[in-house]
Order: structure tokens, then C-alpha cells, then sequence
């Protein structure tokens, strides 16, 4: 069943689609959009796009607040993610890195992974040398 798209939703998606490999939390979204929507409204909406598939939540390792990732972009829909648990960056994984990772759990654990619904957890190459001096080793 189709949900009706009121001026809010359609603000909410539209700001979400310009931030599809971020984690944010719905308290940050109320504020970029504070003008525009108000912050019920940004939270009754992420509560109807999750159900609906169009968004992810995810706790957040830094904060007590859940943050969110737009799931419904053409270009999310086929890629495994990684995102960092530092700066909370999501990002693509290389199509032939992923489909190679994919190939070889299929195989050898005779289980196949949903692309679209796969984060993997780390941390990025920027936050990983932030704090390393000049010659590698970390202060």
C-alpha cells in the first residue's frame, strides 16, 4: 500500500538523497531541516521509511543516539558498505572487492549475502592515519 507523500516527506527524502553515504541521526536531520520541517515530523517520517525499507537505523558506537542511512538510491541498492565507526562515514566497496568477498563466503559457508542490506563495520584509511606522525608511527 502507497504511502500518501505530504511536503514534509518530500523535504525529509529529498535532504536524505543528498546524504545517501552518511550516518545521521534523526536529532542532526531535525536540525539541518529545522526551517523547513519540524523535528516530529523528521521522526515520524524515519519511523515510516524504516518500515518501509527506505532507510536503515543502526546504533551509533559514539553516542547513545541511533543514526540512519538512506537505503533507497539506485546507487546503494547493488553495493556492500563499509562504514567507519569513527567518523560514521558509509561508504562503497569496490565491485570487485565485494563481489570476490561475496563469491567466497557463497562458497566456502554455502550462504549467499544480500548486498543491499550488508554494512560492514571498520574504520576508514583517513581516521586510521589521523594521529600518526610524519613516519607511520601513531603518537
Amino acid at each position: 500500500m502507497s504511502k500518501y507523500i505530504t511536503k514534509q516527506r518530500k523535504i525529509l527524502t529529498e535532504y536524505l538523497s543528498k546524504h545517501v553515504d552518511e550516518n545521521i541521526s534523526a536529532n542532526q536531520i531535525a536540525l539541518a531541516l529545522a526551517d523547513k520541517i519540524s523535528k516530529s515530523a523528521v521522526y515520524r517520517n524515519l519511523a515510516d521509511m524504516e518500515s518501509e525499507g527506505k532507510i536503515r537505523r543502526a546504533p551509533n558506537s559514539s553516542q547513545r543516539e541511533a543514526v540512519y542511512r538512506y537505503l533507497d538510491d539506485e546507487r546503494c541498492r547493488e553495493c556492500l558498505h563499509l562504514s567507519c565507526k569513527k567518523c560514521g562515514k558509509t561508504y562503497h566497496m569496490q565491485t570487485s572487492v565485494a563481489n570476490s568477498l561475496i563469491t567466497s563466503v557463497a562458497e566456502n559457508e554455502n550462504f549467499s549475502i544480500d548486498k543491499g542490506e550488508t554494512v560492514l563495520y571498520g574504520v576508514c584509511a583517513k581516521c586510521q592515519n589521523s594521529g600518526k606522525s610524519e613516519n607511520g608511527i601513531r603518537e
